[in-house]
This record gives structure tokens, sequence and C-alpha cells, in this order.
């Protein structure tokens, strides 16, 4: 069976293992989703993460979740903003700051998936993906 949005499948098992206060999470390996995953980890939000081998011989994604002292995970909210059905483009100038700069836009631009913080700097625009806090 063929998967609409797969990137919205990814956030929302994140989001259902945080809330179910799962250790890890498996996903199916995609290049997209392991630069998320790669953004998430190098913002602090995740643990880790690795690609593993599952005995059907696909990829698999197994990310490490993150939790503060007495168990609240660190992420609170993940929001899938552009979906197939209705994309969202920002400018550069127009990139949100998402909670006073304490969570994170997610962009695909022009030179890959990149940070909002990163895309303001860089002066580059995009679809805007995701935003998480």
């Amino acid at each position: 069976m063929s998967m609409t949005d797969p990137v919205a499948d990814m956030l929302t098992r994140i989001r259902n293992a945080c809330g179910s206060k799962h250790r890890r999470v498996d996903i199916p390996a995609s290049k997209l989703k392991l630069e998320i995953a790669r953004l998430l980890k190098d913002n602090n939000f995740i643990t880790d993460f690795r690609t593993v081998t599952n005995e059907k011989g696909r990829d698999t994604l197994r990310v490490v979740l993150k939790y503060a002292h007495g168990g609240h995970s660190v992420i609170r909210e993940l929001k899938r903003v552009s979906s197939p059905g209705l994309r969202k483009y920002v400018a550069a100038s127009e990139i949100p700051h998402v909670r006073n700069g304490l969570g994170v836009a997610i962009l695909s631009t022009s030179r890959g998936l990149m940070t909002g913080r990163e895309a303001r700097q860089n002066g580059t625009g995009g679809e805007l993906l995701a935003v998480i806090w």
C-alpha cells in the first residue's frame, strides 16, 4: 500500500511514541526522513537515530526519543504545515519564529533541508514542512 504523506506519518509516529512514553520508534526509512531526523538531533529534540535493516531486507529508521527530568518529553508538539494537498511556501523574510526561538521550523529549500534559522541566515525560502517545539 502506498502512503500519501510519509513525512506526516513520521511525525505522527514520533508524536504517538512520545505520548505513550516509548523509548524509541521505528519508521520506514527514506532520505527525506533521515534529514528530518538529523535536524531533530542537531536541535536536541531526539537523542539519536540510525538505520537498521529489518527481517524483510528493508531499511528502517530507528529514532531514540529524548525525555527531560520527570519523564516529560522534550518534544511538546509536532505540527505538519505543508501537505501534499496544500503546499505552504515561504520567502526568507516570512519564515516563522517558532515559540520565540524555542522551537524549530523545518524547511525544504533549493539547498536541501534546513531549519528556519539557517534558511534566514542563508537568505533562502522554501516549503515549510513542519514546526516543532
